[in-house]
């Protein structure tokens, strides 16, 4: 896919140039590309995460360690985090270490709650007892909503809640975020929480994902075995609620009281409406973009719930944050597909990261 012009300025385009940045789950999906962007921003970033698992992984891939300090450390353990704090003394907090996968939390349901709960109080506790003003942008997941299967969007103040582990320790997240926020946080510490759709893109090789399952038998030559072909998700590229933290972030860091007073709440980042696409769909046309393979319904007689229709209204941050999604799901697609392809063909990825980013930020 051929590169576009020259970058268009985003919002948050001169927010974090010299700024000390805290990202924990660095090692992560998610948290290996924002480290990368941040870099490229001119943010100092101190990342803070379990051991990248074995295997694949961007923060292999793409070099994700080079120019940050890389501090390995478990969020629940709340000195190791203090210590890391201290050093790093920063400006802002991008928190997106988490257990981030539904099934999981059927397997580890204590793991789940201890690093989606606990994990995301110690944060909030570190900013209460920091001496110097601190931004916090605390990442949670659009399965905080007690999910009824509606047809419209889930907003901001609908119903929090879950049925599997999972989604009720986001939920947890949630409410604990709210209560540090009212109770303690006055204009020093400013936070923000964030609700994401689900994402896709290039370096996610996490288990029982739909991408990195479908990638791996793709390469493979094997038909993709997919366990709910029906259920409907917000698809987005990864970049897509990446530039949401981001402008985010940069509003809370705005020195104008009305600005960032305004941004301290909870926001929805996802995909516009026509975007949101079956699993099913979403296979297939990974299938058309890669030009081959086959995909076979793998529904599991008593398997573990999950929702079957999900959907996110992105109205408040349209409206509050000027923040709309810049990539509609073919582009999403055909960016996470040439992603892999580059990877298999042994390009350089931490170059074909800033590319996408590149191109994304062109996009507005």
């Amino acid at each position: 896919m051929g590169r576009v012009g020259a970058a268009v300025t985003p919002p948050w385009a001169h927010a974090y140039a010299g700024r000390r940045v805290l990202l924990t789950g660095h090692t992560g999906f998610k948290g290996g590309w924002l480290a990368v962007w941040l870099q490229a921003l001119g943010a100092e970033v101190t990342g803070y995460s379990l051991p990248a698992v074995e295997g694949h992984t961007l923060f292999e891939a793409a070099r994700v360690a080079e120019g940050l300090r890389h501090v390995e450390g478990d969020i629940r353990d709340l000195e190791s985090l203090r210590r890391t704090w201290d050093a790093a003394r920063p400006e802002v907090v991008f928190h997106l270490a988490a257990q981030a996968i539904v099934r999981e939390s059927y397997r580890d349901p204590l793991t789940t709650v201890t690093t989606n709960t606990l994990g995301t109080t110690h944060v909030l506790e570190l900013a209460r007892r920091s001496p110097a003003p601190v931004v916090l942008v605390l990442v949670t997941s659009d399965k905080c909503y007690e999910n009824q299967e509606w047809e419209r969007g889930y907003t901001e103040d609908d119903q929090l809640g879950g049925r599997d582990v999972y989604s009720g320790s986001k939920a947890a997240a949630e409410v604990i975020i709210s209560s540090y926020r009212r109770s303690f946080f006055d204009g020093r510490v400013r936070a923000s929480s964030a609700r994401a759709g689900n994402v896709i893109g290039g370096g996610d090789w996490a288990v029982d994902r739909i991408v990195p399952d479908a990638i791996t038998a793709l390469m493979a030559g094997r038909p993709v075995t997919v366990r709910h072909p029906r259920a409907v998700r917000p698809w987005q590229h990864v970049l897509e609620p990446l530039s949401g933290y981001l402008l985010l972030g940069a509003q809370l860091l705005d020195p104008a009281p009305a600005v960032h007073a305004a941004a301290a709440d909870a926001w929805n980042f996802g995909p516009a409406v026509e975007n949101t696409r079956t699993v099913g769909e979403l296979v297939e046309a990974l299938i058309t973009r890669w030009g081959a393979g086959a995909m076979i319904d793998g529904a599991v007689h008593g398997a573990p719930h999950e929702a079957g229709l999900l959907r996110l209204d992105i109205a408040k941050a349209a409206a509050g944050l000027g923040w709309r999604p810049r990539w509609a799901f073919d582009e999403a697609v055909s960016r996470t597909v040439e992603w892999y392809r580059a990877w298999a063909a042994g390009e350089e990825m931490r170059a074909m990261c800033l590319a996408q980013i590149h191109d994304y930020e062109s996009a507005g």
